[in-house]
């Protein structure tokens, strides 16, 4: 299993990522709001949690939007 890469440092409130599908989810695009020490916290912006607050963990990111 490779590891993820780690995008902690990289991240601030305000950012943009790319979250990969997990269960019946397709990928989708999240606003960070928050950076803990685990995962991150902020809303989704598309799909169908659009609007939903969740913390995913920091494996869960594909990449750094903006």
């Amino acid at each position: 299993m490779t590891q993820a890469p780690n995008f902690k440092q990289e991240l601030y409130p305000g950012a943009r990522v790319l979250i990969r599908a997990f269960e019946d989810i397709p990928e989708h695009i999240f606003e960070v709001s928050e950076v803990y020490d685990d995962c991150i916290g902020g809303y989704s912006l598309t799909g169908p949690l659009t609007g939903e607050y969740g913390e995913p963990d920091f494996e869960m990111i594909l990449r750094i939007i903006d």
